[in-house]
């Protein structure tokens, strides 16, 4: 039947190995959605060839009433022209009695007919209810399987973007190891130390010239010291 086909063929959707169909794909995230969108249209296929399964057992419970109805009818109908026969034969006439009998025995032939057919349509009733039954178990636990597999590929996707993170750090690191800035910084270090050494001398050699200069000044200072003083001496003889 199409609906057993196609709750078969959502069955091996079901059953497919996701990270099969995985491995070859570019974008996962692309694969798992559209593995989501097949899913879903498949299980909508399957709604409404069950719709479908469900529409066919109602009309034949609608004709299996018509006919349960039918026959009540005919029998009621048997019935009444039974009586009429009877009562014409009681009176002696038993040509309209026997015309009556017929119509009995053909409301009898009906009634037997639509006997027949409500046999046929419960027959039909209890096979479609069974697999009605099945049907929408089966659509219960695809619309199960559909949450779970949502489910499944949003951890998926989160993986994935997790794995991708680690992978590009991972990489990151690699190429900062490789690379190894701090031989440069040694290097800038020893520039930047020079630069101090020749600091420091500079300040040295300002520092000495600026000192002979006062040595000199006072020097100076001093001579004339004496000199006054010497002038002095002379003086007070």
């Amino acid at each position: 039947m199409a609906q057993t086909t196609i709750l078969g063929r959502v069955g091996q959707l079901l059953r497919a190995n996701i990270n099969a169909m995985l491995d070859g794909a570019e974008d996962p995230e692309k694969m798992l959605d559209q593995l989501v969108r097949d899913f879903t249209n498949n299980m909508s296929e399957a709604e409404d060839a069950v719709a479908q399964t469900i529409g066919n057992l109602r009309m034949v419970e609608d004709d299996a009433k018509e006919a349960t109805a039918a026959e009540a009818d005919w029998a009621s109908k048997a019935a009444a022209a039974s009586r009429k026969a009877d009562e014409l034969r009681a009176a002696g006439n038993v040509a309209d009695a026997d015309k009556f009998d017929n119509l009995a025995k053909l409301a009898l032939s009906r009634q037997i007919s639509f006997e027949s057919q409500v046999k046929t349509f419960q027959t039909q009733i209890d096979q479609q209810t069974v697999l009605v039954g099945q049907l929408k178990d089966g659509l219960n636990k695809m619309r199960v399987r559909r949450d779970e597999l949502v489910q499944k590929r949003d951890e998926l996707v989160a993986r994935a973007k997790m794995a991708k993170a680690q992978t590009q750090v991972q990489t990151t690191l690699k190429n900062v190891s490789v690379m190894d800035p701090t031989s440069e910084l040694s290097q800038y270090e020893d520039k930047i130390r020079h630069q101090e050494a020749l600091a420091r001398g500079m300040a040295e050699v300002n520092a000495n010239s600026i000192d002979e200069q006062f040595a000199a000044l006072q020097g100076q200072e001093d001579s004339a010291e004496v000199e006054a003083r010497l002038a002095a001496l002379k003086a007070n003889k």
